[in-house]
């Protein structure tokens, strides 16, 4: 499983997830290589608007257009930084192209652009923190039957709503939950 690569690709936290970071939760993988891997746990909204993430890291917002718009918990590294799902438009400090609809920025500089409405809140996603796995250890969840994998849609990330999202996955495979077995095996 070496040779697989799922960047710009859901990870869907299987029914016997029991990890409290990831159990019934969505993420998103920005980049996927021989180093290891990088995502964003995608429907799992905090307890914080855009409004009120620019308020505390002193960037102001004018407008209120996308001031209700959630902040997600994107995982348990570095939940002290964000992270911005978008399409790749603009030049910001420390961006990474994911593919041709999707980038992620981390640098404060896009959130400026957002605060002073020079770029909309729609199609982008906003998380705290990340989710990482070093070398093979991505692949070895999935063959623990950790994870099912499905190509991201940017729709389910962008225009689904956050509860909906885990469900709208499941339907790019073709199943539902109700299908699954919560008990891991082999045939």
């Amino acid at each position: 499983m070496s040779s697989v690569d799922l960047t710009n690709h859901f990870l869907i936290a299987m029914p016997a997830m029991t990890d409290p970071f990831f159990a019934q939760t969505l993420t998103y993988i920005c980049r996927h290589n021989d180093e290891g891997a990088l995502g964003l746990v995608v429907n799992r909204p905090i307890d914080l608007t855009l409004r009120g993430l620019l308020e505390q890291i002193d960037i102001p917002m004018q407008g209120d257009r996308g001031g209700q718009m959630p902040i997600y918990y994107g995982g348990p590294v570095h939940m002290d930084r964000g992270f911005v799902l978008h399409a790749p438009i603009g030049s910001w400090q420390s961006s990474m192209v994911v593919n041709d609809e999707i980038a992620l920025t981390t640098s404060r500089d896009i959130l400026q652009e957002i605060g002073r409405g020079e770029l909309a809140p729609d199609g982008i996603l906003i998380t705290l923190g990340y989710a990482g796995w070093e070398a093979g250890q991505l692949e070895k969840e999935i063959g623990e039957n950790s994870w099912l994998t499905v190509e991201a849609r940017t729709e389910v990330l962008f225009d689904t709503p956050a509860e909906g999202r885990l469900g709208a996955a499941m339907n790019c495979l073709g199943i539902s939950f109700a299908m699954l077995s919560d008990q891991a095996g082999h045939a």
